[in-house]
């Protein structure tokens, strides 16, 4: 390209300078990813909002939804693997409960996201 020449791409919009917030560490996002991954199955979500307000047994996950214990043991092994539930045993029984504040805050936030009015197909002041 010659000196002094515009660069199309970048010359389509004059935009006032501003300052972006840096971007997190590429390990991160793609953590955060897998997290949003793991809650993209609706069977799995419904699993992890039962689990924001105790820990409960697998077995009695099993039982609440009618499923299978291997279908509810897949789903949290899912849900275990993107750092979303902790777990511990005790004796024959595997109690599961939310990671932590974290993500309790991010589930509450998604299901009352989910809950509001949809806006309409025209949502902006322009």
């Amino acid at each position: 390209m010659k000196p002094g020449t515009k660069c199309p791409e970048t010359d389509r919009h004059e935009h006032p300078p501003r300052a972006f917030p840096d971007l997190p560490r590429r390990a991160e996002t793609e953590t955060a990813a897998q997290m949003f991954e793991a809650l993209g199955d609706p069977a799995r979500l419904r699993l992890l909002f039962r689990l924001t307000h105790d820990e409960i047994c697998v077995s009695e996950l099993a039982d609440l939804d009618g499923e299978q214990l291997t279908t509810v043991s897949g789903r949290l092994k899912s849900l275990y693997a993107a750092r979303l539930v902790k777990r511990r045993r005790q004796g024959k029984h595997v109690y599961y409960s939310i990671a932590d504040d974290h993500v309790l805050q991010m589930i509450n936030g998604a299901i009352a996201h989910a809950a509001e009015r949809p806006h309409g197909p025209h949502d902006t002041d322009d």
